[in-house]
């Protein structure tokens, strides 16, 4: 059995309108227990798969976007900026510049590594290949590093170049 603490407010959505979905598509018993306590029910790897899935959930993804982790090219990795950064402030900021304007960091982010970001609470999720979760990472790390934009982009698509040249990406 595994149990996995998510946000209350996600513990909620999945309790009062996705449980019994979830539930059939990861072949798991999945039970909300004292708020956003998930205990999760079933067979080793079916476990594995529930547990990435509402994980990414819990980390604001949609569903349909975090059923993409039973695929096994897909991964799940996040961000979780109060390890890095201490004052509130400071998170607020650095979460505005990795979403942009108008969200438009964000989706070019995605565009050019062909990944799923999701900011929410204090934390930034990916949804993606192990190499587009790679490119991905590198922009945001140098946004959270204080780089600008335009280093971050250009970074990101230097990246890009080299796994299309080694057949990594299309």
């Amino acid at each position: 059995m595994e149990q996995i603490l998510i946000p209350i407010e996600r513990a909620k959505i999945l309790e009062q309108r996705l449980l019994n979905e979830v539930q059939k598509k990861l072949n798991c018993k999945i039970e909300v227990r004292n708020g956003n306590e998930i205990a999760i029910e079933g067979s080793g790897y079916d476990e594995y798969n529930a547990r990435n899935v509402i994980q990414a959930f819990g980390r604001g993804f949609n569903m349909p976007s975090a059923y993409r982790l039973l695929e096994e090219t897909y991964f799940f990795k996040y961000i979780d900026l109060r390890d890095m950064f201490r004052n509130k402030e400071q998170i607020k900021r650095l979460k505005a510049r990795i979403i942009g304007e108008e969200g438009r960091t964000k989706e070019y982010i995605q565009s050019v590594s062909e990944v799923e970001i999701s900011v929410y609470g204090d934390t930034i999720g990916i949804i993606g290949t192990m190499e587009g979760i790679g490119i991905a990472t590198v922009a945001i790390e140098t946004l959270l590093g204080g780089g600008t934009h335009k280093k971050a982009y250009r970074l990101m698509e230097l990246a890009r170049r080299k796994a299309n040249e080694a057949g990594l990406m299309k």
